[in-house]
């Protein structure tokens, strides 16, 4: 008798979705939308304010409530897509927006808006988990996965800068109305391509959803933005300490809980993997960094410039078009470096970029600072490109979701954190640069020290007050650019030593 031994199958790759990069377009159109989304409202403030003469304090809301709700929701809405499907919560996401979009744009009052733009906060945070996760699937080959974020990464940077653009454009044109409305058309395309092209995912086995988690997640994330937000605005108060206060109880009573359940709703033991914590860790310090710097960048360009909206976007291109350049390096600088190497050395060059915009922000000529905006845009490209990358495969498809809305609110916090720590680093140079007569009257002399925009409305155009409020202005934006350098150069050292240089 002969015994028929034959060799142990080999583990197969699940096989590519045949329309991956067509699919890879829809989620590319969610992801411009939110992007764009989140910088566009600015410009309309104005105008809202004009027709709907909000309090001081609406307007605070109109433009806060949003982040808050995306930030809070982030972890809770990646876990719900890994346990009813990414399709699904995507799908209806981009409904939701399409409606509160609709309810935004027609608000009568400032209170409707403020509703709206909590709405907009919920769906949105549906949305950004939920296409990186997509891509994770979508995608089984490694190289081709990294195209596949890179492309996702460019549409997002790309988004943001083309936010005030598109603003402008529309304000010149339209009621303010029309940046939310603007919306609608974009996600019903989204809702009929993405039902036809977009697979449906899952983890098959995902244990129960735990609702006190999530209420605590929202509780700890959105009390600690709201805590640094009216920092920067009003300084220690009680307000601020009770916010601080409740984020920290409800982050511990989170993670005590996480510990505890067999099913937890954010996964602790992800951060022992060094891919994944270090690709988090260098992503936020690096968002807190460019985010903080960038924030005042456009306010730099029209007011110390003399640029005019447009014109001040138009200056901004340069960063953007060298992050969406960074696509075609990406691969090569993965396989010659290694990924926690080619992370690093991308933020370095970042580092670098700030350093050389500090200098250029003193120069007359523009040509200069457009030069220095390209290692920036080129760094931040790559490196966010590539940390995108390792948190997603650096868990099982089934998690994808969860890590996803790990690193998107790593992304948030950044934001944040890096506008107003950097912003009151910001406040703080220009008032000790500004050396004004004590004849000033005390109203105007307030005005003055608030903000450079403040200033130059109360200071007689061309004096000599005003060009020593610019030049103040301008001092601290180098110093805070030099300390943003440092703080991704920072950044840059925990990715080389931390994420594992894996050529994958």
């Amino acid at each position: 008798m002969t015994t028929d031994v034959r060799p142990a199958a080999a583990p197969t790759t699940p096989a590519a979705h045949p329309r991956r990069w067509a699919a890879l377009g829809v989620l590319v159109i969610a992801v411009l939308l939110l992007a764009i989304d989140g910088t566009v409202l600015y410009l309309a403030v104005p105008a809202l304010t004009r027709d709907l003469a909000p309090s001081a304090t609406q307007v605070l809301w109109i433009g806060d409530v949003y982040s808050l709700a995306l930030a809070g929701l982030l972890v809770t809405m990646g876990t719900l897509a890994d346990r009813i499907g990414r399709k699904r919560l995507l799908l209806t996401g981009a409904a939701g927006f399409g409606l509160a979009s609709v309810l935004a744009a027609y608000a009568p009052d400032a209170e409707t808006l403020i509703a709206a733009r909590l709405l907009l906060g919920v769906a949105g945070a549906t949305l950004m988990p939920s296409t990186l996760s997509i891509i994770r699937t979508l995608f089984t080959d490694a190289r081709e996965r990294t195209r596949a974020i890179a492309v996702w990464a460019a549409a997002f940077g790309g988004g943001a800068a083309l936010g005030p653009l598109v603003g402008g454009a529309l304000l010149e044109h339209f009621w303010w109305g029309s940046v939310f409305l603007i919306n609608v058309p974009v996600m019903l395309a989204l809702l009929v391509l993405g039902a036809v092209l977009l697979p449906e995912s899952k983890d098959p086995a995902p244990g129960p959803f735990d609702l006190p988690s999530a209420v605590l997640s929202l509780a700890a994330v959105a009390a600690l933005v709201h805590a640094v937000k009216h920092l920067a605005a009003a300084g220690p108060d009680a307000v601020t300490l009770l916010s601080a206060t409740v984020a920290v109880t409800a982050g511990v009573l989170f993670v005590r809980r996480q510990r505890r359940l067999e099913a937890p709703l954010l996964d602790l033991a992800l951060f022992r993997r060094p891919a994944f914590a270090g690709a988090v860790l260098a992503n936020f310090v690096s968002i807190f960094a460019l985010t903080g710097l960038l924030f005042f960048f456009s306010q730099y360009l029209q007011l110390a410039r003399g640029f005019g909206p447009l014109q001040a976007g138009l200056a901004e291109l340069p960063a953007t078009l060298a992050s969406i350049g960074a696509v075609v390096l990406v691969g090569w600088s993965l396989t010659r470096l290694g990924r926690g190497r080619a992370v690093g050395a991308a933020l370095a060059l970042t580092a670098v970029g700030l350093a050389l915009v500090a200098v250029a922000e003193g120069s007359e000529q523009y040509a200069w600072l457009a030069l220095a905006l390209v290692p920036v845009g080129l760094g931040v490209g790559i490196a966010g490109t590539l940390t995108a990358d390792a948190v997603v495969s650096s868990v099982e498809p089934r998690r994808a979701g969860a890590a996803s809305a790990i690193s998107e609110t790593a992304y948030e916090l950044g934001v944040v954190l890096g506008i107003a720590v950097l912003g009151s680093l910001m406040t703080v140079l220009y008032r000790a640069g500004l050396d004004l007569p004590s004849t000033l009257d005390a109203a105007d002399r307030s005005a003055a020290e608030d903000s450079l925009a403040a200033a130059l409305g109360v200071l007689e155009p061309g004096s000599e007050l005003a060009h020593q409020a610019q030049e103040s202005f301008v001092s601290a934006m180098q110093v805070t650019s030099l300390v943003a350098a440092v703080i991704t150069l920072a950044a840059a050292a925990v990715a080389w030593r931390v994420i594992p240089s894996t050529r994958d």
